[in-house]
């Protein structure tokens, strides 16, 4: 079930065979044996490409349910050993999970030789169930999802900052509605624009959507443009902490409280949460707080 598995996640027999360090007759030699048990062909497989049969799919979709099963029971004799074992599955947004996650959980994988760190960055929103991971680590709003449990594990704040060479041409905010009067470098993807937020105590915060030429979908991009002088942009600080340090980038408004951005780790609810995963979690709440200032 296994290679079968790694077979259709992979896209094709050579792929699961690379993944899984066997030859690739040998990954055909284990599918032709489930077909033949089965009595029902599970791929339909040309020079060119392989798809999954109708009852293909199924059996796949089942075949995960059991190896995660599989996976869990044998992490109940890790857990009894207190060393935390086998296969570790995240995923993070890039810039956040590069900068921040990754550190910490590489960590972790150095002082627990026995576990198997599997990292994927991307700002697609995964699906724990489906796409097979044991952690997402997400920032911003959630929504509420059944069988899903979350846990705060670092807040991260957000800076208006600009460049020396903008201030010095374009003159400095002195409050929030200045910003309206400036040229702004603007986070949008998949065309939604967000507007910069400011905490006001109890109330909703005051929300600015300033004025642009540009809108990228990437922070570090904008981070790149305000520091060449383009604008304002409204990032965090941790992403630009290096730049404010050099004078590179200039905070600005500074009797403003700066908004604060929640991240989140999520996994599935589970009789038994297995204790790589548990580490994980208690890891990146130890950690990230101090890569947040």
């Amino acid at each position: 079930m296994a290679v079968f598995v790694k077979a259709v996640d992979a896209g094709s027999f050579a792929a699961a065979a690379a993944a899984l360090d066997l030859s690739g007759p040998m990954v055909g030699k284990h599918v032709r044996f489930l077909e033949d048990r089965l009595g029902m062909r599970l791929l339909n497989r040309t020079t060119r490409r392989q798809s999954l049969t109708e009852f293909g799919q199924s059996y796949y979709e089942r075949c995960k349910l059991v190896l995660a099963e599989a996976d869990a029971a044998e992490a109940l004799a890790a857990d009894q050993l207190s060393r935390p074992s086998g296969k570790l599955r995240v995923t993070a947004p890039v810039l956040f999970g590069r900068h921040c996650v990754a550190p910490v959980l590489l960590d972790l994988a150095r002082q627990h030789p026995a576990l198997e760190l599997h990292m994927s960055f991307g700002d697609r929103i995964a699906d724990l169930a489906e796409d097979g991971f044991d952690l997402a680590i997400r920032t911003g709003s959630l929504v509420d999802r059944a069988g899903v449990m979350t846990r705060r594990v670092a807040r991260q704040r957000m800076i208006v900052c600009a460049a020396p060479s903008y201030i010095e041409s374009h003159g400095e905010p002195r409050r929030i509605e200045d910003i309206g009067e400036h040229q702004a470098i603007i986070y949008s993807r998949s065309g939604r624009v967000a507007p910069w937020l400011f905490p006001r105590g109890s109330q909703p915060p005051a929300e600015i959507m300033p004025a642009s030429r540009l809108r990228l979908d990437d922070l570090a991009a904008i981070a790149d443009a305000a520091a060449e002088g383009m604008g304002l942009a409204w990032l965090p600080s941790w992403l630009v902490r290096e730049r404010l340090r050099t004078g590179a980038l200039v905070a600005l408004l500074p009797a403003e409280e700066r908004f604060p951005y929640d991240c989140h780790a999520l996994w599935l609810q589970s009789p038994h949460l297995p204790l790589r995963v548990r580490l994980a979690i208690d890891a990146l709440a130890a950690a990230l707080p101090r890569f947040m200032d």
